[in-house]
Order: structure tokens, then sequence, then C-alpha cells
């Protein structure tokens, strides 16, 4: 690589620390998306929106999902067969 500028280099390196850096910040606010006293329909809206660009895959997607339900929900959820 060769930059005719110091400029042109930062202007690179700022870019692509930028796009590490949202992926990054996505999937620590999707490890804040909780239930608690929302209805299930507002968490599941609220997780979808959270999930894109997340770098998250679908098997860890499932176990933050799981995880961030209502534990009253999910005891529940576990005594249904």
């Amino acid at each position: 690589m060769s930059y005719a500028t110091v400029g042109e280099f930062l202007s690179d390196l700022k870019e692509e620390f930028r796009e590490g850096n949202d992926e990054m910040m996505k999937a620590v606010e999707l490890k804040k998306v909780e239930q608690e006293r929302k209805m299930i329909e507002e968490f599941v809206q609220e997780f979808r929106r959270t999930t894109r660009e997340s770098g998250y895959k679908e098997k860890l997607l499932i176990e933050k999902f799981k995880s961030g339900i209502n534990r009253m929900i999910k005891r529940k959820l576990m005594e249904t067969e």
C-alpha cells in the first residue's frame, strides 16, 4: 500500500477501525437486550432490530434470545413439553 499523503493514510485507517467498531458496538448493544417487563412482542422487535449487523451467527442468536427472555417465561417454557 502506498499513500500520497498522511491524510489519506489516516482516512483509510479510521475507516477500517470504524467498520470493525460498528459490528462490535452492535454486539455490545445486543448483550444488553432483555425482556424484563416488556411484552414478548416488544422484546422480539427490539431483539430483531438489534441483531442486524451484530455479527452473531444463528446459534449464538438463539442462545442470546433465550437468555434475554423474562425468567418467569423461561420457567414456563421449560415446564411444558
